[in-house]
């Protein structure tokens, strides 16, 4: 994995226990629990739950949340006793308040100015962009009668160049798991079949069959294109998701650009130094 690939990777996961609709307001942040007097609001049960190990999943729902109230109780009861031994007064804790500040205003931002900033019809708008600006890909549907040994491949032309039905002698003949339905292999594009088959196949014109057999891993084939048309895309719904995805990265990496350029950064290890800016580069 880059590099910048992995700054990316480490950035989503520092996101992933904020809220999905942001922050709830008060009155409908009902209190669960106290703590040597502070409440514990329903929106902290949701952030520990999501925050919860993943073997937590496989809960009832009720469950995961008994387990996320006693993560929080435990989580206020050490915070308490923290505090009685001021440790919140230390440098280190401090230090860590400050950067635990920093990370959450980046994930506030983050949502706010990319997030919800990408609308359904953001998503169609590039689906539709991808398409219009893709060649599209031919794709063929073909037949084949599988057999172990090249001289029933040729006697199978023969009969063939008689007249019977494709299909028909597939089903009488073929050894291969699609005989059944008369070695119907349906529409597939290049890059799906094995090199030697598809070579073949692709030769073919419609409505033709292959007038010498062809060998692969898997025996002699003799094969027929039913079919040669231009591949549908994939449908929108199918890929919506991913392309959201795409979207928030690009729209992620236009934020921190603009975030950079209007702050100072000195790198002031060179060994850091040399290697930040290598990430920088690739993003």
């Amino acid at each position: 994995m880059r590099l910048s690939q992995l700054a990316a990777t480490l950035l989503f996961t520092s996101i992933a226990f904020l809220p999905a609709k942001g922050f709830a307001q008060e009155a409908d942040d009902p209190v669960v629990a106290m703590v040597g007097g502070v409440e514990i609001r329903t929106s902290e049960l949701q952030m520990a739950e999501a925050d919860l190990d993943p073997q937590f999943e496989r809960l009832p729902a009720e469950q995961r949340r008994v387990a996320a109230l006693a993560a929080v109780i435990d989580i206020k009861a050490l915070a308490r006793k923290a505090e009685a031994e001021e440790l919140d007064q230390t440098e280190e804790f401090k230090r860590l308040m400050a950067f635990q500040r920093d990370r959450a205003l980046h994930n506030v931002l983050f949502r706010s100015g990319v997030v919800e900033s990408i609308s359904d019809a953001d998503v169609k708008a590039r689906y539709d962009q991808e398409v219009a600006a893709t060649q599209a890909e031919e794709e063929i549907s073909a037949r084949h009668i599988l057999v172990e040994t090249e001289d029933e491949a040729k006697a199978l032309i023969t009969e063939l160049d008689a007249g019977k039905d494709f299909a028909e002698l597939a089903k009488e003949k073929s050894t291969g798991p699609s005989a059944g339905n008369g070695g119907d292999l349906g529409y597939f594009t290049k890059g799906r079949m094995v090199p030697e088959f598809e070579a073949a196949a692709f030769a073919l014109e419609k409505g033709q069959y292959g007038k010498e057999p062809v060998k692969t891993q898997f025996g002699w084939h003799v094969i027929k294109v039913e079919d040669r048309r231009d591949a549908a895309p994939p449908p929108f719904e199918q890929v919506a998701d991913q392309i959201r995805q795409v979207l928030l990265r690009e729209r992620y990496g236009e934020l921190i650009r603009e975030a950079r350029d209007n702050v100072d950064i000195e790198v002031l290890d060179e060994g850091l130094k040399t290697a930040y800016e290598a990430i920088s580069a690739q993003q």
